[in-house]
């Protein structure tokens, strides 16, 4: 559901329109003589040229944009990016052979061009300071607000009267409360501090339960239930397989399973980059949707047909790769710890989110301003991929950071134009700690230890009674399906949701909606109906801090007295281990009990024998296990790593900024709205002093009753039972 732009019919041009035309074409004037010195396959005899050949590729884009939306709405995305960059090729070669006073040679020439030029008009909007976000949705921004009949607004909105209301949701992945307050101290992040110093935003904390992971807590936004995530992957003993949700098509089976069809973006929503869907209309760049394809073609003609804007994000991002390589090798010059390793794909995975996926989003999200969409929600992982790998208050991190504010901060200038009147709400999904990894603690991975104590002192498998358990065959695997530590998982999501949405095979087709890049993409194999794999003895995951053991080759959880009897080393060794601070285990009465070094405490009646092992978490400690712990698909054993008196934790896997489950700042999530919007008392919960939302469900629900207060929303039913269709 869209409204038509207003005054459409009093569209004129303005002051602000002149200025952005003058500059777009005083700066691809210059970046087109540098680069044309620079190439010598392409000559310039006159100097009035250049201007001749800025105004074609101008116009040219302008007549060649209506015929290539067309076109993408058959084609696809793909449909869009070749015809895109195509038609950015024809434009140039077209000006650079037929124009007075150029001698061109091939068309490798024309592409050594646009390249360069793409690199210098970058660099000279670096020198002179101005906006390359901006520069990236420069005519977006005039066009929008010639239709609307308005001249560029000042900061701080243009005028509302007439304008049904808009909600705009962006989520910046993984930033804590206590980074955003020390963003704000530092200057990093002057649209966020703009609001607040103005009172147009309030900004408070939520809690984020465990597991404090982006698909637990984006499901929960979005959808309203957590119930069925206990963590970033789990072992499904009904699949007999480990889910993975940054597989498209495990994240579109949770979701199945979750959705009511009321999410938040149902009623003609739209979702950007997002792991669910949020029952929207239109589904952008969206994980469970992957198999739909990335959304329709038309929405990215924008970004790859203009010109520049598609080969300077590649080339901006082939910047960003080197910067990466260079503050990884200046982390370990100067000795930083803690630190992990930043080589290997991680780079290349940092230019594609940073900048190239970056400037998409900018795009999209624009775009669905500019068209009205009554709700659009957005995830940002920019900052949550850098912290993992530098650490959440690092420089480049909070750069990042930085970089991200600039966006929200030209959303924010769209917005003003827009056919709506925009309420924007900017939230995190979970926050980050600091810490070592087990792995650098122990010495060896999670899964390692893990398989390390199963052997010693092990019980004779007829000695020991279990719950219909198959013998153990000399031989049989003892590990999960994946290395417990294997680092950028979560990253790899968007990347494999663009190639996943890029294949043709349907659905039923071998290997669809597997995991085609990155540390899980080996789960699945062609063959896999056809050959079921012998189950693994044992099942180790690391989610951040947060660890879970399962025992595969059961019909059902373990309780703890059957793992002692089986493996009596295990459950010890793993309290005892300096990385772990608790391990909790499930009785025969169905009771949840922690367990640390020197105490235990009931997670049901808060019974403490010893020293409360849950001292060092926070008062939520106990909820949050208890509730994980009870999830259906939860690990027999759940871990939550050891913290210390600053916070930090120590990851079951190789990450050095992490969350998932308890300690430092990882569940200290962020919630700034605008301050005309109510926030009731009665919906907050005391946590370590402070009321404050508690879940992603309630803040779900505090969204939704937003958007009635909107107009957007009509008041709903009851929540019905989730559907079970397609359930992992």
């Amino acid at each position: 559901m869209s409204v038509p732009a207003r005054a459409r019919g009093a569209a004129r041009v303005t002051a602000a329109d002149v200025r952005g035309a003058a500059w777009s074409l005083v700066s691809t004037t210059l970046g087109l003589g540098l680069a044309i010195w620079v190439v010598p396959g392409v000559e310039v005899t006159k100097p009035w040229s250049l201007v001749l050949a800025a105004l074609a590729v101008g116009v040219g884009d302008a007549l060649l944009r209506p015929v290539l939306r067309r076109l993408a709405r058959r084609s696809g995305v793909v449909g869009a990016l070749v015809s895109g960059v195509a038609a950015q090729l024809v434009v140039a070669w077209a000006a650079l052979t037929y124009l007075p006073g150029f001698r061109s040679g091939s068309w490798l020439d024309v592409l050594a061009v646009l390249v360069l030029a793409a690199v210098l008009m970058a660099l000279g909007r670096w020198v002179v300071g101005a906006s390359d976000n901006e520069y990236v949705l420069g005519d977006l921004l005039r066009r929008a607000r010639r239709h609307a009949g308005v001249p560029r607004p000042a900061r701080g909105g243009a005028d509302d009267a007439g304008r049904p209301a808009g909600l705009l949701v962006v989520l910046l992945d993984g930033v804590a409360r206590p980074t955003l307050d020390y963003a704000l101290q530092a200057g990093l992040v002057p649209t966020l501090a703009r609001w607040l110093g103005s009172g147009s935003h309030h900004l408070t904390t939520w809690w984020a339960r465990v597991p404090a992971t982006t698909p637990a807590s984006t499901i929960g936004l979005l959808h309203g239930s957590t119930e069925h995530v206990p963590a970033f992957r789990w072992w499904s003993r009904a699949l007999g397989r480990l889910v993975v949700t940054n597989r498209p098509a495990d994240a579109a089976a949770v979701e199945a399973r979750t959705s009511d069809g009321a999410g938040l973006l149902a009623g003609g929503g739209v979702a950007v980059s997002t792991m669910f869907s949020g029952d929207a209309a239109t589904s952008l760049l969206v994980m469970s949707r992957a198999s739909a394809g990335l959304g329709p073609g038309q929405m990215f003609v924008h970004f790859f047909a203009s010109p520049f804007v598609l080969v300077r994000a590649v080339v901006v991002a082939l910047g960003e790769l080197l910067k990466e390589l260079y503050q990884g090798w200046q982390q370990a010059v100067r000795g930083v710890e803690p630190r992990v390793s930043r080589l290997g794909w991680y780079p290349v995975l940092r230019a594609v989110t940073n900048v190239v996926l970056r400037d998409l989003n900018t795009t999209l999200v624009a775009e669905q301003l500019v068209r009205g969409a009554p709700v659009v929600c957005v995830d940002l992982v920019d900052y949550d991929e850098i912290a993992h790998h530098a650490g959440p208050l690092r420089p480049e991190s909070l750069r990042a950071l930085e970089g991200l504010d600039g966006v929200v901060g030209l959303w924010e200038q769209v917005a003003a134009v827009a056919p709506r009147r925009y309420e924007v709400v900017v939230l995190s999904d979970h926050g980050q700690s600091l810490g070592p990894t087990f792995e650098q603690v122990a010495g060896r991975t999670f899964l390692d230890e893990v398989r390390r104590l199963m052997a010693l002192d092990r019980a004779p498998a007829d000695d020991v009674p279990g719950p219909g358990r198959a013998p153990r065959e000399d031989g049989a695997r003892a590990e999960g399906r994946r290395r417990a530590t294997a680092p950028d998982s979560e990253a790899w999501g968007p990347t494999n949701t663009a190639l996943h949405a890029l294949r043709h095979a349907g659905d039923d087709a071998p290997g669809a909606g597997r995991m085609l890049v990155g540390p899980d993409r080996s789960e699945r194999r062609a063959d896999a109906a056809a050959t079921a794999p012998e189950l693994p003895e044992v099942a180790v995951v690391g989610s951040g801090n947060l660890g879970m053991v399962w025992f595969p080759r059961e019909p059902r959880r373990l309780t703890g007295d059957e793992v002692r009897a089986r493996w009596p080393a295990l459950l010890p060794g793993l309290v005892a281990h300096p990385a772990v601070g608790v391990v909790v285990e499930r009785g025969a009465d169905g009771r949840v009990r922690a367990r640390g070094r020197t105490g235990s405490r009931d997670l049901r009646t808060g019974e403490v024998v010893g020293e409360d092992p849950l001292a060092a978490y926070g008062s939520r400690a106990a909820a949050d296990l208890e509730r994980v712990a009870g999830l259906e698909d939860a690990g027999d054993l759940v871990l939550v790593s050891r913290v210390d008196e600053v916070g930090m934790v120590h990851a079951f896997e190789g990450l050095v900024g992490s969350h998932g489950g308890l300690g430092g700042a990882q569940n200290e999530a962020v919630l700034l709205w605008p301050a005309h919007l109510a926030l009731p008392d009665d919906e907050l919960e005391v946590v370590d002093g402070e009321r404050v939302l508690v879940g992603a469900e309630a803040v779900h629900r505090r969204l939704v009753a937003w958007l009635r207060d909107l107009g957007l929303r009509e008041p709903v039913p009851a929540r019905g039972p989730a559907r079970r269709d397609g359930a992992p």
